[in-house]
């Protein structure tokens, strides 16, 4: 199996650019959060059913970010899908995140030193089964699951979110998944 690392040349010029792009300023007031999140509950599997994707996740396939809880507080993240297919290369990609002291639910995902990207929690079910992940610029959203599918309803509700929250759902794309 082949993968490209962000320490790969094709990787490495591509997470800087994201880095320098998601590090922008934002125009817009930040984005609320959750009021709290149980970190330990949150780590883990999660499907990324849909996005306003960044240009490394354009055409991604099977897409799953995975959160483990490290002693120093960070959280070390593995990003995998597969390139434009269910069969295409295998990208992956390991940002650390950095717990805000603000709340559990900010984080600064770090791809390269020194930048990090805002990662802001904006929905959780109590249940810790679906979140959306936002940012303030509402440039990029995340919406992922504990499972590679969810109702059409749900879906639907979680689009309203997105909206309310002020991002152009036009550019929410749906990832395909296939296990």
């Amino acid at each position: 199996m082949t993968r490209d690392r962000v320490t790969s040349p094709y990787g490495r010029a591509a997470g800087i650019s994201l880095v320098a792009l998601l590090a922008l300023g934002c125009t817009q007031p930040p984005l609320p959060t959750v009021a709290n999140v149980d970190l330990e509950r949150f780590m883990g599997r999660w499907y990324v059913l849909a996005s306003i994707p960044t240009f490394l996740e354009r055409g991604a396939h099977n897409a799953v970010e995975t959160y483990r809880r490290e002693g120093d507080g960070t959280i070390a993240t593995t990003f995998t899908f597969r390139r434009d297919s269910f069969d295409g290369k295998t990208a992956e990609y390991r940002p650390r995140g950095y717990v805000s002291a603000e709340s559990p639910a900010v984080w600064g995902m770090q791809f390269v030193w020194p930048i990090k990207a805002e990662y802001r929690i904006v929905y959780l079910a109590p249940d810790y089964s679906q979140t959306v992940i936002g940012r303030s610029a509402r440039d990029y959203v995340w919406l992922m699951a504990r499972t590679p599918e969810i109702s059409a309803a749900d879906y639907e509700q979680f689009l309203e979110l997105i909206h309310e929250i002020d991002y152009d759902t036009t550019k929410v794309e749906r990832v395909p998944h296939r296990w």
